[in-house]
């Protein structure tokens, strides 16, 4: 059964003619996309070639090795000069991820001192895409493990045990040390919930607006409510986990839509009108006289424009995106229930999404007695959250008030024939389903009347959205930059039964001063992209 389960291993050490060397085989589990018809895509997987190694204290005729070798695969003369010169040493590699064709023609000028063994590598063969999810390895010492990602998050069954390229029974007569025995029940590969042409869309959006905009970066997530898997998730600019030696900024490994939190601006008026809505404090048709600007504590909260609007009822807060609106919401239902549906919608906790380093949200200022803190809290200033923690909170309102848990692995299959699935409960109950559907209706009617004057309307689709511009804090503190805003854009589709939950962001973009007017057409590609590739029915 062992030989069974690990005849890859096997074969491999066979290759390498029971030679030791010093390093182990390389073997690591697979991770997979899933498209649409549950064919599986290789996201990480191994590779093999040869590595090229020398015996520098039998090694003769150096310049003449080093040419039928170079003649064969290119090699820096300096580097392999440098080995080659070290006479005390019997093993040194000069070349590595060798084509095989190619380590068999060195291996075949059998010359006394030269030799190509068999080697593997992690490869990607998607390159850049959903880098973010997938992840990448890399050493911490001598410890070549997963850094990054799905990679890091399931180390512990990706991992293979490893032995020297000897023979075990070589190995014993030689006194050669063999590695430790280890579990293989532990050993699994991964299928991932993202769709790669779904995720490969995604990403063309985003390096699309980041290019248009200027923008520090861009990010973007589509999830199906209801579930809570995500079809695709990424942050641009990117990385190829293939080529870790280009990257110029370490710092564009990590992934911001789960590790970064920000405020996120008027796409948050969405949860703070369905509070009122859901507490019996307001209705969709309730009036209010919208002056442009109200004092509290001292302090000043105005429109986006500061204009004075008058009687406004609403659904106006939310087409029209009022902050005023939204404070008038907050004083109604009072700071402790905005405080207690905030939480309620999760934005006081992680969402546990399977990846790693899950940022906590900055939630502080709902524990303040005053109003203002409250009051700026709900339109989306003042507290700040992930990217994915925000997705999760909105996409309750898409899935008629119930939470779901996001989430990137479908299912974990173990070497030993045994698959777990992700499992998909039922979340709590956050806001009564007749709420959920008024906010759903509201924010269609944001699209069909109100958005760029309703010229983004799908004749046979329903589409609900909610558009936000936040400014963005100083670093260290000490108020909002005057010319730096975070983009926001949140939409579901077909409304009233959704498919696809999208969340887009752009940081500091340049030459538009409101999200409606930077993110809107690039939403509805995507949308009128999903609804062609998914061939969704009409649903009016």
């Amino acid at each position: 059964m062992l030989q069974v389960v690990h005849s890859d291993l096997y074969s491999l050490k066979a290759d390498r003619q029971y030679s030791s060397s010093s390093s182990g085989i390389f073997s690591r589990g697979s991770i997979f996309f899933k498209d649409k018809d549950g064919s599986l895509v290789s996201a990480a997987s191994l590779q093999s070639g040869f590595v090229v190694t020398i015996n520098p204290k039998i090694l003769k005729n150096l310049e003449e090795v080093y040419e039928k070798i170079n003649a064969i695969t290119p090699i820096d003369r300096e580097k392999f000069f440098a080995k080659a010169l070290k006479p005390s040493s019997s093993y040194e590699e000069v070349a590595s991820r060798v084509e095989s064709s190619l380590g068999e023609k060195i291996n075949s000028l059998n010359i006394t001192g030269l030799k190509a063994y068999k080697e593997r590598w992690r490869f990607y063969p998607g390159g850049s895409t959903a880098a973010h999810i997938v992840g990448m390895m890399g050493y911490q010492g001598d410890d070549f493990a997963g850094r990054y990602g799905l990679e890091r998050q399931f180390e512990s069954i990706l991992k293979r045990s490893t032995d020297s390229y000897g023979n075990f029974f070589a190995q014993i007569f030689s006194n050669i040390k063999a590695a430790a025995a280890k579990d293989l029940e532990g050993e699994a590969d991964i299928v991932t919930t993202i769709e790669p042409t779904i995720q490969t869309s995604l990403e063309k959006t985003l390096v699309s607006i980041n290019n248009k905009l200027s923008s520090e970066a861009t990010g973007g997530i589509i999830l199906d409510p209801k579930t809570g898997e995500i079809y695709a998730m990424e942050m641009y600019p990117t990385f190829d986990p293939n080529h870790p030696e280009l990257l110029k900024n370490i710092s564009v490994l990590s992934n911001p839509l789960v590790e970064n939190v920000y405020e996120m601006g008027s796409i948050i008026k969405s949860l703070t009108v369905a509070a009122g809505i859901d507490a019996g404090v307001i209705t969709a048709t309730s009036t209010y006289y919208d002056s442009g600007f109200l004092i509290v504590n001292n302090k000043k909260i105005s429109n986006f424009d500061g204009k004075e609007r008058g009687i406004v009822s609403m659904q106006d807060v939310l087409s029209q995106s009022l902050n005023v609106g939204a404070a008038h919401v907050a004083k109604l239902l009072g700071n402790k229930r905005l405080t207690d549906y905030f939480y309620a919608f999760g934005l006081n906790e992680k969402t546990g999404i399977d990846l790693p380093n899950e940022g906590r949200n900055l939630m502080d200022n709902l524990k303040s007695p005053r109003d203002i803190e409250h009051f700026t809290a709900s339109f989306g200033q003042g507290i700040a959250m992930t990217p994915i923690s925000a997705t999760r909170a909105l996409a309750t309102i898409a899935n008629g008030g119930v939470m779901v848990s996001p989430h990137v692995v479908k299912n974990i299959n173990y070497k030993i024939g045994v698959s777990d699935q992700t499992e998909i409960t039922s979340g709590k109950r956050v806001i009564k389903r007749e709420t959920a559907e008024e906010l759903t209706r509201m924010m269609v009617h944001s699209v069909d009347k109100v958005l760029a004057g309703g010229i983004y309307k799908l004749q046979n689709y329903s589409i609900a959205v909610k558009t936000g511009t936040a400014q963005m804090a100083k670093e260290g503190g000490g108020g909002y930059y005057e010319d730096k805003f975070l983009h926001s854009f949140v939409g579901y589709f077909p409304a009233y039964n959704p498919k696809f939950f999208v969340f887009l962001y752009t940081i500091d973009p340049k030459g538009f001063r409101f999200s409606s007017e930077t993110l809107t057409g690039p939403f509805m590609e995507l949308a009128k992209y999903l609804i062609n590739y998914y061939e969704l029915p009409p649903d009016r």
